[in-house]
């Protein structure tokens, strides 16, 4: 199978950070491979670790433990740390790093130093070309939008032809209908280039626009390396099913490996739970699990009303006081104060064994 080796890879890495006498431990037993070809995501909230991995495979950190390869050979380990400049990877930084001082071609052309003048002739041409800034390859980057000046950062990682692209929170600094259309612009010429590439985002939907592969991270450890599609059907955890996507929590009673009761009604699942019959559990409905049906028996209190565009988000009030979130139809009439009729449309059955307490 084509790009099915590892280009990347990190075995049980560990990074620690000298808090005064104490050692804080940052980025603790990370595991994880990316496949040649393959864009990979790793995601969480502020203070995860997931800058400082990324720092550790360019180079900038050290590992305290374990190992970062790069095409099968170790880069990093305790004793030894090849420099990043020798390392063959391409960086988009979060600041874009452009020089203020250098025209667009001269900010791509600043790492091809080694080349003739044709060649890096060429070679700029070439990468401006693929993220369409050819035209404009004599602006200066203050001359340029913040989404045009990110395709140049692209653009310059992308000109020697790394092995690797790191990206680091590369489309924070914009707006968010810019921040979208843009990770489908980088994805797509990542994949024609078939350049592998690593990302590092606290952002779940520019994660699910742009990766192959995500993994969440939560206070330094790897809680989940999967597809986007599993990650959100098939949270291995509760921090997984709750930093994924829009969800909440209700009671209920497990009746078999594949079956929950609750006051909705029953919920039957797609994947066998090892939990025993009688299992006190918490079932995560997501928004587009719970429907409207003005004739159905399940009747829930309207709390709030969101305008979403072609859905509205209507926060629910359940009668044993659980809440729950549902799309309508953003032309439906109901509001705030109205009880309305409800059904469960639930394809993956994503509960977990309900904590003491």
């Amino acid at each position: 199978m084509p790009h099915s080796e590892a280009l990347l890879k990190l075995e049980s890495v560990r990074c620690d950070f000298a808090d005064g006498t104490a050692r804080n431990t940052v980025v603790n037993d990370l595991s994880f491979h990316v496949n040649k070809g393959d864009i990979a995501c790793l995601l969480g909230p502020s203070g995860c670790g997931k800058t400082t991995t990324l720092r550790a495979i360019a180079g900038f950190e050290p590992v305290s433990s374990g190992a970062i390869y790069l095409n099968s050979q170790p880069v990093s380990t305790p004793a030894h740390r090849i420099p990043p400049e020798q390392r063959h990877l391409g960086m988009v930084f979060q600041d874009y790093a452009l020089f203020p001082h250098l025209t667009l071609w001269e900010n791509v052309c600043f790492g091809l130093r080694k080349l003739s003048r044709a060649e890096k002739q060429k070679v700029a041409a070439r990468v401006l070309e693929m993220v369409g800034l050819n035209q404009i390859s004599h602006r200066y980057p203050h001359e340029i939008s913040g989404g045009q000046q990110q395709r140049v950062a692209l653009a310059r990682a992308l000109a020697p032809e790394p092995a690797l692209i790191l990206l680091d929170e590369p489309f924070s600094n914009l707006d968010v209908d810019l921040r979208r259309r843009l990770a489908l612009e980088v994805r797509d010429i990542l994949k024609q280039q078939g350049t592998t590439a690593l990302m590092v985002t606290h952002d779940q939907e520019e994660a699910f626009a742009m990766a192959d592969k995500v993994g969440v991270m939560q206070n330094g450890q790897l809680q989940q390396w999967d597809s986007p599609f599993t990650l959100y059907h098939e949270p291995v955890n509760r921090f997984v099913a709750g930093f994924i996507g829009q969800g909440r929590f209700i009671p209920g009673k497990a009746l078999s490996p594949e079956q929950v009761s609750t006051e909705l009604g029953l919920i039957q699942g797609n994947r066998a739970y090892t939990w025993n019959q009688g299992t006190p559990v918490q079932v995560l409905l997501r928004p587009d699990d719970v429907q409207p049906d003005p004739d159905g028996p399940l009747r829930a209190l309207i709390l709030n009303k969101t305008f979403t565009g072609a859905t509205s988000l209507v926060q629910l009030k359940l009668p044993s006081g659980a809440v729950v979130d549902a799309l309508f139809p953003s032309n439906a009439e109901e509001q705030p104060g109205d009880i309305v009729g409800i059904r469960l449309d639930v394809s993956h059955l994503v509960a977990f064994i309900a904590e003491a307490g």
